[in-house]
């Protein structure tokens, strides 16, 4: 009796933009290179400054039919578009510079494409415990947890070009407004927490708050593209979950850029107006 004839695997799109990550790129590849094939990895340089680039490309001199290279200038979201419009794979799995992909990522992300057209891994958060402990405000949209982060996430190819990819006038929160327009769109957003991918935290209490500051100005850009979106956040569980002096300096810091955002945008060219298809 004939054997049950199995499909290849897809061909996975491994899209990465980075700046200044000379301190943690190696590592970054390293874990990538091992990942089960059939993969590609397409990394966009944001025209660093620091010996990024460098290391990237001895990297691609070892592997060039796996690694890829580009530069373009941007922010996060301009870069993965980029990044995304060079991608040779039916999916696209998105990562960051100071992350490292646990060594079953790929095939754990693989085993929930069957079933939805976006997958999110669990992403660990590694460095000062002050930090790591920390837990993101969750926003949910048809009951989908809309804040799963970029450095841990694949879409559809075909999904991604369809919903116009990510929003380059983000500061932060890209991927926040693009799995909320995924989701409006009839996108299955299904959570694969095998799919592990360990993220290092900032260095110092400046970098750590300063991020808090510009994550506060994302979610204000989220509420100027799709209304007022504080009834859909999960802000009680997390208050009271966290009662560390940490945890409230990182509120006022978020609090902080969101009422920036407020104060500078209001009026102003630099608002971001709600989509015409929205």
């Amino acid at each position: 009796m004939p054997s049950e004839l199995v499909s290849p695997p897809h061909l996975l799109s491994i899209v990465i933009t980075v700046r200044n990550e000379e301190a943690h790129l190696a590592a970054l590849l390293e874990s990538l290179l091992k990942q089960e094939p059939p993969f590609e990895i397409v990394l966009v340089d944001a025209l660093s400054t620091d010996r990024t680039f460098a290391i990237a490309e001895e990297y691609a001199a070892k592997h060039p039919e796996v690694l890829r290279l580009f530069q373009a200038a941007g922010k996060r979201g301009a870069g993965r578009n980029y990044g995304a419009r060079q991608a040779r794979g039916e999916w696209l799995v998105f990562t960051d510079g100071d992350c490292v992909a646990d060594s079953r990522w790929l095939p754990s992300l693989r085993a929930g494409m069957g079933s939805a057209s976006v997958v999110a891994g669990k992403t660990v958060t590694i460095g000062n415990p002050s930090y790591v402990n920390l837990e993101r405000v969750e926003l949910y949209q048809q009951d989908m947890d809309v804040t799963y982060p970029s450095c841990n996430l694949a879409y559809r190819k075909d999904l991604f070009v369809r919903l116009g990819g990510f929003d380059d006038r983000f500061v932060t929160a890209e991927d926040i407004d693009l799995n909320l327009r995924a989701v409006r769109a009839g996108a299955t957003l299904r959570s694969c927490p095998e799919a592990v991918v360990y993220h290092a935290t900032r260095a110092n209490p400046l970098q750590f708050f300063t991020q808090a500051f510009w994550n506060g100005w994302g979610r204000k850009q989220l509420t100027e593209k799709h209304g007022s979106l504080w009834s859909r956040y999960r802000y009680k569980r997390m208050f009271i979950a966290q009662h560390t002096p940490t945890a409230y300096v990182r509120m006022v810091a978020a609090l902080t850029g969101y009422f920036m955002r407020l104060v500078t945008a209001s009026g102003s060219r630099e608002r971001i107006r709600p989509d015409r298809s929205e």
